[in-house]
């Protein structure tokens, strides 16, 4: 006789329960979220281990953020429950012995329970030392920012963006720490709050014992005020935030230029600056490219793209590797060595682009072969300019 759909949630639980206790839990997964929460995706538990006792630690998935929060086990076992019959449709249970996988499709609840072996279940234990750049401690810009309460532990609604810093700062670090100069000079362009540019200042200055000079480049007043007091308080003499827009700034001496998530064509405004001030480094992380975008949709692409460019979301993808790639072109046509990969930060975040420019005199002296290359490009999708090229070629008071 199969077992109704009450008794198989009820399976399932009992499972979950018994390898909690016994030490045995790997993870749960809930997924197919179906609920009234917005932008909810999925909810991750696992077991953690803190002064209280033993925990069901719940990571719900939003989609683009993290929350965070501990349960005692007959609550977390009441909120699983009531998910499981009413908000969503697949549960993935791992042990260190089996697996189990519960699928609702409708009223139809179906359990299956697979068998391993050589798993090990992962530690438990909360606060262990976690291999970061940055650790949570008391900071006054970690509270300044938000990120840390007033006990100066980061926290559980902000690991996201904690982990996001993190992540930015393993990327960036190595790179200016590579810079010959004795003391380079950053120029964060579009800084916002600064969360790199404290993150970037606090590491490489009394982690790494490297000196280096910051300087955030932001348009709004506020912030800038609020980011020159944070900076005061927390003794970091060599960095300051200016208050102007990306293209009036006089980014002169400037050894690094970097500029995260500068929307559309001011990424190109960085990159611009940076090329002008010979800056060694340049490294940006596009955010939108629609400016490439509308000509493409306006121009007369090659007709054989027709069956990728007739199709919106393909013509989004391709207009940000068009962008993109004409950008890395651009930068080596003025002498840096440049490269464009993806990363994704360990906060689940969604996938960027991040570019790479260093500057390097082997680059760009066959000229021709890359305007030639520019070109073809801009022909195949139609494009009359790229933004960067009008920036460049003004600059020059003439054509590239």
């Amino acid at each position: 006789m199969t077992a109704p759909a009450p008794d198989r949630i009820e399976e399932l639980l009992n499972a979950t329960k018994t390898a909690f206790i016994a030490g045995s839990l790997v993870r749960l997964k809930l997924g197919g979220y179906h609920g009234a929460e917005p932008d909810l995706k999925g909810i991750e538990i696992k077991k953690i281990t803190v002064k209280g006792g033993d925990r069901f630690s719940f990571t719900y998935r939003y989609k683009t953020r993290d929350i965070i929060k501990n349960f005692i086990q007959p609550e977390a076992l009441a909120l699983l429950r009531t998910g499981l019959k009413d908000e969503f449709s697949m549960a993935q249970l791992a042990t260190t012995g089996f697996d189990m996988v519960l699928e609702r499709n409708g009223l139809k609840i179906r359990l299956k329970r697979t068998e391993v072996e050589g798993r090990e279940a992962p530690s438990t234990e909360h606060n262990r030392a976690k291999n970061r750049p940055l650790n949570g401690s008391d900071k006054p810009w970690l509270k300044a920012l938000g990120i840390a309460g007033k006990d100066g532990v980061v926290r559980s609604d902000a690991q996201d963006k904690f982990r996001q810093i993190n992540k930015m700062v393993e990327i960036f670090a190595p790179l200016i720490q590579a810079l010959k100069a004795e003391q380079p000079l950053i120029v964060d362009m579009g800084a916002g709050k600064g969360y790199l540019d404290f993150a970037l200042y606090d590491y490489l200055s009394t982690v790494a014992k490297r000196p280096v000079g910051v300087v955030g480049v932001e348009m709004r007043e506020q912030l800038v005020a609020d980011g020159n007091a944070t900076a005061q308080q927390s003794g970091f003499d060599g960095l300051s935030f200016q208050t102007g827009t990306i293209l009036d700034f006089d980014a002169t001496g400037a050894d690094a230029v970097i500029a995260l998530h500068a929307c559309d064509t001011a990424t190109d405004d960085a990159i611009f600056k940076g090329i002008s001030a010979g800056a060694v480094l340049i490294a940006v992380a596009p955010c939108c490219h629609k400016q490439i975008r509308r000509q493409m949709e306006a121009g007369k692409p090659d007709a054989q793209l027709d069956f990728l460019l007739r199709h919106g979301t393909f013509l989004e993808k391709q207009a940000e590797m068009v962008t993109d790639g004409l950008r890395a072109l651009l930068l080596e046509l003025n002498g840096y060595r440049t490269k464009v990969f993806e990363f994704v930060s360990d906060a689940h975040t969604p996938k960027n682009n991040l570019i790479v420019a260093e500057k390097d005199d082997r680059v760009g002296r066959d000229r021709e072969a890359i305007l030639r290359q520019i070109a073809a490009i801009k022909a195949l999708f139609g494009i009359e300019e790229h933004y960067l090229e009008g920036l460049l070629g003004a600059r020059d008071a003439g054509p590239l």
